[in-house]
């Protein structure tokens, strides 16, 4: 019973007695068949220089960094630092040894990094021009924080995540992230868009609405003035 395919190259259906039939015309076939040993083709290109590299005790800067899968600008910056040794031969030859690139990486093992960030300090702050600055550094290092997730931060003050991140970085407010989410220092957050405020000891509302008839203004500014002096709101 004849079977309808979908070409393996082109995408046409068509009918066929076979199983084992994946074009629909000879052409395809052949065009399938160049397309794979192009393929092939592209691949030993890609990986001849690195299997000679194999064989080569001495590199140039340019095969280093083809062995590195950098670009030889790298190489040069981790000769300069010295973090990788290099001999010179001459003005226009500058050799590595392979056994030397392989030093590197074992000399540099790699440390997990916990993710969680400390405020950046200024350039002002960078200068060291006295010891108590020192002392307030070590002091809030050791100060136990607490912390809002963002969503928390957004519901008590009413802002939207593309502004707690402005701010948070605008103000350098520590953070840390934990499961893919976001927390901030409660009293650096308190102290940015105001103290928390509990919203059930409110009895009075206006709506928005209501403020505008009463001032004689629209709600736009109603509600950029409320966000502006951190006037509570609720939905």
């Amino acid at each position: 019973m004849p079977k309808t395919r979908k070409c393996a190259y082109c995408g046409k259906v068509f009918t066929t007695n076979s199983g084992m039939q994946k074009y629909c015309s000879e052409e395809c076939a052949e065009q399938a068949k160049e397309n794979k040993k192009k393929r092939q083709r592209d691949f030993l290109r890609a990986v001849e220089p690195v299997m000679e590299l194999q064989q080569q005790e001495y590199l140039t800067f340019s095969k280093a960094a083809i062995l590195l899968g950098c670009t030889r600008q790298y190489v040069y910056k981790l000769v300069e630092q010295g973090k990788l040794p290099a001999s010179r031969l001459s003005s226009r030859m500058a050799l590595v040894r392979k056994s030397d690139i392989e030093n590197m990486f074992e000399a540099n093992p790699y440390n997990r990094v916990l993710p969680c960030t400390k405020p950046k300090k200024s350039v002002s702050k960078k200068i060291k021009n006295s010891a108590k600055d020192k002392a307030k550094e070590e002091r809030a290092t050791d100060e136990v924080l607490e912390y809002y997730s963002g969503e928390e931060v957004k519901q008590i003050y009413k802002v939207k995540q593309s502004w707690l991140y402005a701010s948070a970085k605008r103000h350098q407010i520590p953070m840390c992230r934990i499961a893919g989410r976001n927390y901030y220092s409660k009293k650096h957050i308190d102290a940015v868009f105001g103290t928390t405020i509990d919203l059930d000891a409110i009895v009075d509302w206006l709506s928005p609405q209501e403020v505008a008839d009463r001032y004689g203004i629209n709600l736009t500014a109603v509600r950029s003035y409320a966000h502006r002096h951190k006037i509570p709101s609720k939905p």
